[in-house]
C-alpha cells in the first residue's frame, strides 16, 4: 500500500439508478424503488475506487462488514450520489468508512459505516 493514504480522504460517485437496481420482491403494482442491496453495492464500489488509488500492484480491499441504514425511497431512474470518507486506518490493513447517500432531490437516503480489509489478490484467489 502506498504511504500517502490518510484519514479524511473521500470519494464521491453519482449514478443513475436502473430498473435492475430496484426492488422486485414486493410484487406487481409496487413502484420500482432503489433497493438496499443496490445501495450497498454502490457504497462498496465507491470505497474500492477510493482505495484503488493507494494500492500497489497485486493488492486490493474487500468489504467485511457494513452497518447501513436505508432512510428514504428513491424511484429508479433518478440519480443517487454516495460519498465515502475514510475515518480510521487500523494496523495498516483495516479501514473504516463513513458513508452517505443522497438522491438527486437532495434527500439523504442512506448512511452508515463500511469496513474493508487489505488483501493480497493472489493469496485471496488461492483460498477460493
Amino acid at each position: 500500500m502506498k504511504t500517502d493514504l490518510k484519514v479524511g480522504i473521500s470519494e464521491e460517485n453519482t449514478i443513475t439508478t436502473t430498473p435492475e437496481m430496484g426492488i422486485v420482491h414486493l410484487g406487481p403494482g409496487v413502484p420500482s424503488m432503489f433497493s438496499t442491496p443496490a445501495m450497498l453495492s454502490l457504497i462498496e464500489g465507491t470505497c474500492v475506487a477510493l482505495m484503488s488509488r493507494y494500492m500497489e500492484p497485486g493488492e486490493q480491499t474487500v468489504g467485511y462488514r457494513a452497518d447501513i441504514r436505508h432512510l428514504a425511497p428513491t424511484a429508479t431512474g433518478k440519480k443517487v450520489t454516495v460519498r465515502a470518507t475514510l475515518r480510521e486506518i487500523k494496523d495498516g490493513r483495516r479501514f473504516t468508512f463513513d458513508v452517505e447517500c443522497h438522491s438527486e432531490d437532495g434527500v439523504k437516503i442512506g448512511e452508515g459505516t463500511h469496513w474493508r480489509a487489505l488483501i493480497d489478490i493472489s493469496r485471496f484467489a488461492a483460498q477460493g
